[in-house]
């Protein structure tokens, strides 16, 4: 009896119960599922979705659709089978940021996006079921949102001693040799560590390419360690229901929170210690200039993913969070904003001039196409004005 194939999300399910069941077991067999043309359709669907600009090669997802994607998805899978692949140089760009600084992005070419999303696929469920609850970056059912929230808790819990921590150039500077040996813990397979060391070789001599589709995960294999530690941190200080410690980490962005009572006040100096030894392992840079240590209960504030985090009296009078987006995301948007205003700023004329040139005549026609044909005549939407609610008051009983 022939057995039928393993459906892709089937395969990824069973992967994640057995690397949950068994933390030291270490995984073989997978890079045949990794050259599967399902696994890579469902890599290339993903890719495509994301779109982004070309590679090195200068191949866009239109030429490939052009020339067929069947086709394309079976030269990568023979490639792939044969052990032929190699993974093209990453197109390097620089991204401008706030105070005339840039950041670097690095572009592989289609082709590899789509082999990195199928190594992804394969090897993704079995570092999930190693990962930490605190961390929250490019994870599936993970949002920004839900860190957000672990922190504003948090400091409703009272925790607030802050360790605002700041990692120089972390995407830049992850050692290749320490990431593949992380890899190696749980994947006993000599095939999808080629590929792998390969896909890093491409990017340089160091470092995970920020844009590389298979990068968030070897980042938060690389920072797993120090997620272990802050919870190993958490179960020694638990009171009853309670910790002592609260974190959150979205990709290289960790903040820790410590309860403020003066028993606790050793605590946060050892929490810190023991992240900077946890990093030094890993040899990640701390940026001392950035990383603070910051007490809301002095009226003080910290940043985190885009919001200022402050702590203020509730009418009720309770202690609480407030959070509201940092100053640079506020004139992010509302440049954003000033752009799209003054895009759609000239509509009516390019609407009257579309009409004129529709009907070969000469001018904008402000007087032909008044306001009121457009929006009476055509029926066009106009009622834009806010209207408050105003309850009818009844009549006042007579007799």
């Amino acid at each position: 009896m022939t057995k039928a194939p393993i459906r892709l999300q089937d395969l990824r399910r069973r992967i994640y119960v057995k690397a949950k069941a068994e933390s030291s077991w270490r995984f073989w067999g997978l890079y045949g599922h990794v050259c599967k043309m399902e696994t890579l359709c469902a890599a290339y669907r993903s890719a495509k979705k994301n779109n982004g600009a070309p590679g090195i090669d200068g191949v866009t997802f239109a030429a490939i659709e052009a020339g067929g994607v069947e086709g394309f998805l079976q030269g990568l899978c023979e490639e792939l089978v044969t052990r032929t692949y190699r993974p093209l140089r990453v197109r390097k760009v620089e991204i401008p940021k706030e105070g005339g600084k840039s950041r670097g992005l690095s572009i592989p070419a289609i082709r590899d996006r789509v082999v990195q999303g199928a190594l992804k696929l394969v090897l993704e469920p079995i570092f999930e079921a190693d990962f930490q609850p605190g961390s929250f970056g490019y994870r599936p059912r993970k949002k920004p949102q839900d860190a957000v929230q672990r922190v504003s808790d948090a400091i409703i819990q009272g925790k607030t001693v802050v360790v605002d921590l700041d990692l120089r150039s972390y995407f830049d500077t992850v050692r290749h040799h320490i990431v593949l040996a992380k890899v190696a813990r749980r994947v006993d397979d000599d095939d999808v560590m080629r590929l792998l060391k390969m896909i890093l070789r491409a990017s340089g001599k160091r470092g995970v390419p920020q844009g590389g589709v298979i990068s968030p995960l070897l980042s938060n294999v690389y920072l797993n360690e120090v997620d272990r530690m802050l919870e190993r941190a958490q179960e020694v200080t638990r009171s009853g229901r309670g910790t002592a410690i609260e974190y959150a980490r979205f990709a290289d962005d960790l903040v820790v929170l410590v309860d403020a009572h003066p028993r606790r006040r050793w605590l946060r100096r050892a929490v810190e210690r023991r992240i900077r030894e946890e990093l030094a392992k890993i040899q990640v840079e701390v940026n001392e200039e950035k990383t603070c240590v910051v007490d809301l209960a002095k009226g003080e504030s910290f940043g985190f993913l885009g919001f200022e985090f402050r702590r203020v009296r509730s009418r009720a009078g309770r202690w609480m969070p407030l959070r509201i987006p940092q100053r640079k995301k506020r004139t992010a948007l509302l440049r954003k904003l000033k752009e799209c205003f003054r895009c759609a700023r000239s509509q009516p004329t390019k609407v009257r001039r579309h009409l004129a040139k529709a009907r070969l005549r000469q001018g904008f026609g402000w007087t032909r196409w008044s306001r009121q044909w457009r929006y009476e005549g055509l029926g066009l939407f106009d009622d834009y004005r806010v209207r408050y609610y105003r309850p009818l008051l009844k009549a006042a009983p007579t007799g």
